[in-house]
């Protein structure tokens, strides 16, 4: 097997977390959110099979408790098909290095977030002095150099399908990072977002450790194109989903998803948009 896949030097343990922390949510019979500190991942799939994959891979140090949850949920020695990331940042592979290494199984992502998952590139700095709490200005200790997954990630096919998850298309939602993406099952309306919008202010430390329900933008502390994530925002209303899974806070779903969705797009630059920030102020220019 090839071993040369590492984290970047200052992958670190981030002591913060929020009340739903180690909570597991059943949305749908095959949809199953369960919280890592302050992120979500996802499982899809019944069950009562072992035909099912994980969405995003939680916060660093997080390996053994994502190994447990998939145990309690498909059973011992159960493993996803393969591990299907919305984006690259530190809060959605913060496991995947260990959970590659005990799983052996294959990890996609959008082609244009590649270079972050293979060391070739770096995200943007997380910027703390946009307005909006305690965790913007504690971004500039999560970790931001790229890793490496070498071999083991492969590019989501070109065509709009998801390996293992035969209903679903992604769909390219680029703003918060350049190869974002969020997946979508039209027979039922199911959408697991990232962070394309998430469920709670992610910016406020008390809101996420009260995990207050609102729809928000994506996080604005590593988001650098407004626009691109704006545009994002528009494309995800307009498939008028029924149940939303996101990156930061609970599942939304019915009436309540769709009026929020639809003001956060009305309202999207009073809402999501910083009033001040490196990314904001670039783009004003």
């Amino acid at each position: 097997m090839d071993q040369h896949m590492n984290y970047g030097g200052d992958y670190k343990y981030i002591p913060t977390t929020s009340v739903g922390s180690g909570v597991g949510i059943e949305v749908l019979p095959d949809l199953f959110n369960y919280t890592v500190q302050i992120v979500n991942i996802h499982f899809v799939g019944n069950p009562k099979t072992d035909d099912f994959v994980l969405v995003d891979a939680g916060m660093p140090d997080s390996a053994e408790e994502i190994i447990s949850t998939t145990e309690d949920r498909f059973g011992k020695n159960s493993r996803p098909k393969a591990i299907i990331l919305t984006h690259g940042h530190f809060d959605h592979v913060g496991a995947i290095i260990e959970l590659v290494d005990h799983w052996q199984i294959p990890v996609y992502a959008h082609e244009l977030e590649l270079p972050f998952l293979t060391e070739q590139q770096r995200y943007p700095e997380p910027d703390p002095t946009v307005e909006g709490g305690m965790v913007a200005k504690m971004s500039p200790m999560f970790p931001n150099e790229p890793i490496d997954l070498g071999s083991h990630v492969e590019k989501l096919p070109s065509d709009g399908s998801v390996p293992h998850m035969p209903d679903f298309k992604w769909i390219h939602t680029p703003g918060h990072s350049p190869g974002h993406v969020s997946l979508f099952r039209e027979k039922d309306g199911a959408l697991i977002a990232g962070d394309a919008f998430v469920t709670v202010k992610q910016e406020s430390l008390y809101k996420v450790l009260t995990q207050e329900q609102e729809i928000s933008g994506p996080p604005r502390y590593l988001t650098p194109d407004w626009e691109a994530a704006k545009e994002s925002v528009i494309k995800l209303e307009s498939l008028k989903p029924t149940v939303a899974v996101t990156g930061h806070g609970l599942p939304m779903s019915g009436q309540l998803l769709s009026t929020s969705l639809e003001k956060l797009v009305r309202e999207f630059d009073s809402i999501a948009v910083p009033d001040h920030g490196k990314y904001v102020d670039k783009n004003k220019h």
